[in-house]
């Protein structure tokens, strides 16, 4: 995020916007209104702050994206766009001075699927981003609303990535001890953003539309079964607006690896063998203490196939390669990482450029910020390899 943050409240005359409170160096809070959200250090608005965190970490390139609170989903659509257009030219302008080094995400006033198309082709063709973030609903609308068709069209035939990242958490009311929206409503709207997609028919409705979901899918990868049972048990509540098995679907976006826990990562790289490969990330607070610790504890793991267990390392929206996890490469390492505001810079794991065809010749990372399905192969920006597209 923009270190100079306008006070948006005072310029628009109401409240909710979220201003940094720089009350000693290189840390600021981050201050909705008159109250407090997190605090963040230098690394969230320093581009130079960030680069030296990335050495540290042996981190090659990151992906950056805003963090959710400043999507302003509820604010004035007018108002909501301007927001975005400052975020999204500061993050532009760390991509056009470290090209070598960063890739980037945008937002956009999705509550005017109007306004957002627009700053969607501005953002890809004036900015040089790679693709947008959204929420896991937008207000009242979940993700199948037919009133962001138009959004989905213009990602599509933009060759805009669409990274979702769970926000504004269901039950927060509910919820108001330990923690839970972050530990129990995230995971949740993961889950409803995936089944929205799902069962409102729009990895149909929009085939090229490439998608990734943070934090592992949520709780839709633990509850598949109970998700197709379901729609096997009861298509007259499930199956209203598409006849297609959800398990069918596990093939057509991609998850994050950010889940705490090697069992639930084996478990996810079994159920999404063969298809589109989770990538690490990490999230303010909620990211790894020790970037790639997790994938690195299953190193040992070895599915027996090459084609299959890929992975792809990002953070608060960032990633890295994928290739099968019982391969560690030495020679020509690289790392992509995605990166939100808050981020402690993410999951690194090295690989080796020259394998990648021969270990891996299917989805990436890179595939999915910068491949339209349709290309039958895909450049990588970094190393000149050229991977295929299924």
């Amino acid at each position: 995020m923009p270190g100079d943050m306008p006070r948006w409240s005072q310029k628009f005359g109401y409240g909710g916007f979220i201003h940094l409170d720089h009350h000693k160096p290189c840390c600021a809070r981050m201050m909705q209104d008159d109250k407090f959200f997190r605090e963040v250090e230098d690394n969230c608005w320093d581009a130079e702050a960030r680069l030296r965190d990335c050495g540290h970490h042996h981190v090659d390139q990151q992906v950056l994206s805003t963090i959710p609170v400043l999507f302003s989903y509820w604010a004035k659509a007018k108002d909501a766009l301007e927001v975005s257009r400052f975020l999204n030219d500061h993050i532009a302008g760390i991509v056009e001075r470290y090209p070598d080094r960063f890739y980037g995400l945008g937002t956009v006033p999705l509550q005017d699927p109007e306004l957002a198309c627009r700053e969607v082709e501005r953002c890809m063709m004036d900015l040089g981003l790679s693709g947008i973030e959204i929420g896991s609903h937008v207000n009242d609308w979940n993700l199948n609303d037919p009133a962001l068709y138009p959004f989905y069209e213009t990602c599509e035939r933009m060759g805009a990535a669409l990274f979702v990242h769970p926000w504004d958490m269901m039950g927060t009311d509910k919820m108001r001890k330990y923690w839970l929206p972050w530990l129990v409503g995230m995971p949740a709207e993961t889950s409803l953003a995936i089944c929205s997609m799902i069962f409102g028919g729009i990895f149909d409705k929009f085939p090229k539309l490439r998608v990734a979901f943070a934090h592992g899918g949520g709780s839709f990868p633990a509850t598949i079964g109970r998700i197709e049972h379901g729609f096997n048990v009861r298509p007259d509540l499930v199956a209203i607006d598409n006849d297609v098995n959800p398990r069918e679907y596990l093939g057509r976006f991609w998850l994050d690896s950010l889940v705490h826990d090697p069992a639930m990562l084996r478990y996810i790289v079994d159920r999404w063998a063969g298809t589109r490969w989770p990538w690490a990330r990490t999230t303010p607070s909620l990211g790894e203490l020790e970037p790639g610790q997790l994938i690195h504890s299953i190193d040992e793991y070895d599915p027996g196939d090459e084609g299959r267990a890929a992975r792809q390392e990002c953070p608060g929206l960032a990633g890295e390669i994928s290739l099968p996890l019982h391969h560690r490469l030495a020679d020509q390492h690289a790392t992509l990482v995605f990166s939100s505001p808050g981020d402690p810079v993410g999951a690194t794991w090295p690989v080796g450029h020259r394998k990648l065809n021969r270990l891996y010749p299917g989805f990436n990372l890179l595939n999915f910020l910068f491949c339209p399905s349709t290309s039958q192969h895909s450049i990588s920006p970094f190393c000149g390899q050229s991977f295929p597209v299924h």
